[in-house]
């Protein structure tokens, strides 16, 4: 690079959608000239795609990623005297889901290495009154759901994936999505696959969960009549103008993925050899990188360096769940990984159109620090 950097933007949403700019006047003008916004072909034919996507039979657009979550709790009959157990580590909305069900969450801690959930944390959790787990893909990447398949299966219990930040994302050549009873995933602007307001799907191999979350999300109305509620239901619907959207840039999601790839390949060839040590990625995992994570003991002087320069940050999440005064009923002992991991993460810029002078420059600034303080413990990862 020459001259003085460029600021790098945490996330760059504009030049992604340059790439498809035709494709999304198209769309706009289509809905617009037809007055379709809710419902309609084309939330069919973007449900239809989504699930094929994520290999599964079924998906049901709705409102938001936590309205996903908090329909499936509803379609399984999950309520009070209920345990769903959740890695602590995640954004509030999992665990906002299971409560505003009425269910109890039960956190757990993490692997230290890839900072997932395992089949082992699971199993030391499950009580007689657990009866369900959340499958958190943080960042971007899948845990062993091999394993955590066997686990749930033998206790008995319905496993959950929260999707919302694994568009794509892999195990054992396997989509996020395809493994549980059913996925949430959430398509908040900034996700891997992203609409342009809140949106978000439920995915799903079981008709009958599939048909009962629809109903629940369009006001409980019983199939084919305008008229009749069977269910208390509420209104989380997927809007025909995101459905759209979305489905022209699904068509794009591969590529934009394989991208995020390569920056992250060269953020890990960047940082090889300094204090920064990546963590781990099993064989049988293909990350999304929605985040790019870095652990750094003593991060102030990071985030200090980062802004001085004018590149973007973020912290993905400083105060784990168990920690949160809303949930402080929930949490009964000390999760030692997640707590140690909260006060070190730093999520680097990722997004698919991302430069490699862009990626140049938040690697030279990050060795600029830890080079010389030793102190940084790196989770680029390789794809969840």
């Amino acid at each position: 690079m020459s001259g003085a950097p460029e600021a790098v933007p945490f996330v760059d949403l504009s030049t992604a959608h340059a790439e498809i700019r035709k494709e999304l006047d198209d769309v706009w003008r289509e809905i617009t000239s037809a007055d379709a916004y809710v419902g309609g072909r084309y939330v069919a034919e973007f449900e239809d795609a989504f699930a094929s996507y994520c290999g599964t039979a079924h998906c049901v657009g709705v409102g938001s990623g936590t309205d996903a979550l908090e329909l499936i709790f509803l379609a399984l009959g999950l309520g009070r005297g209920d345990e769903v157990l959740v890695p602590a580590n995640t954004f509030v909305a999992t665990v906002e889901a299971v409560a505003a069900v009425g269910a109890r969450p039960v956190f757990v801690d993490v692997d230290p290495h890839t900072l997932l959930v395992t089949a082992e944390h699971l199993e030391a959790a499950i009580t007689r009154a657990t009866a369900a787990a959340v499958i958190v893909h943080l960042y971007g990447q899948m845990p062993d759901m091999d394993d955590i398949v066997q686990v749930t299966t033998r206790a008995g219990i319905a496993l959950v994936e929260d999707a919302a930040q694994a568009h794509g994302a892999e195990w054992a050549k396997r989509r996020a999505g395809s493994f549980g009873r059913a996925a949430a995933f959430s398509f908040y602007p900034g996700k891997n696959l992203g609409a342009f307001g809140d949106a978000g799907a439920v995915v799903t191999n079981d008709a009958d969960l599939a048909h009962l979350t629809r109903s629940i999300a369009n006001h409980g109305r019983s199939e084919g009549s305008r008229h009749r509620h069977d269910l208390i239901g509420r209104n989380s619907r997927l809007d025909a103008l995101q459905a759209a959207v979305l489905s022209v840039k699904l068509r794009r999601l591969d590529d934009w993925n394989d991208r995020r790839r390569a920056a992250a390949d060269r953020y890990r060839s960047l940082l090889d050899g300094s204090a920064c040590r990546p963590l781990h990625v099993r064989p049988d995992a293909t990350a999304v990188h929605h985040l790019e994570v870095v652990r750094v003991p003593g991060r102030e002087r990071l985030l200090a360096r980062l802004d001085a320069e004018g590149i973007g940050w973020g912290l993905h999440y400083p105060v784990p769940c168990h920690r949160q005064s809303s949930f402080a009923r929930f949490a009964s002992e000390r999760l030692p990984v997640v707590e140690a991991s909260a006060d070190e993460i730093v999520s680097l810029p990722m997004f698919p159109t991302i430069t490699e002078d862009q990626v140049q420059q938040v690697g030279e600034a990050i060795l600029a620090v830890t080079k010389s303080s030793r102190e940084c413990l790196s989770n680029v990862m390789t794809c969840p």
